[in-house]
């Protein structure tokens, strides 16, 4: 992961964006594509310290699943909106996926790595949507 000084000054993307935006949309329909679980979208936009507009929070069952979501999401960005990610981490071990799309940050985890860092509880001030089909 990237040290937080370096998330702290990074530029956002001029243009904020909202649930109905088309890069907001092709995540969460890519999520549900590959059967991904508990999917919630944290909206950060009044949170003045975020580092984005939006979280998308998903889990998988192992690790295989773990790499089918995190691909379909880059190839249905991709296809849909002409974007590739900013960057990602975790690719290597599988138990924590990040896609950072500069105002959506993307996180696919094993259920057990998601109870442990409960990122929904560190930004409990953003309101929460549920995506589950």
């Amino acid at each position: 992961m990237e040290p937080l000084d370096l998330l702290a000054t990074r530029k956002k993307a001029p243009a904020r964006l909202t649930k109905a935006s088309k890069l907001y949309k092709s995540i969460i329909k890519a999520i549900q594509d590959k059967k991904g679980e508990n999917i919630v979208s944290l909206d950060l936009r009044k949170i003045p310290e975020a580092v984005a507009d939006f979280f998308i929070i998903c889990e998988a069952n192992n690790q295989p699943q773990i790499r089918a979501i995190t691909d379909s999401i880059e190839e249905g960005v991709r296809k849909a909106c002409g974007e590739n990610p900013y960057h990602h981490e975790g690719k290597q071990n599988l138990q924590w996926v990040l896609i950072d799309y500069v105002n959506i940050v993307v996180h696919v985890m094993t259920s057990e790595t998601r109870k442990f860092y409960r990122l929904e509880e560190m930004w409990s001030d953003a309101p929460l949507e549920e995506h589950n089909q």
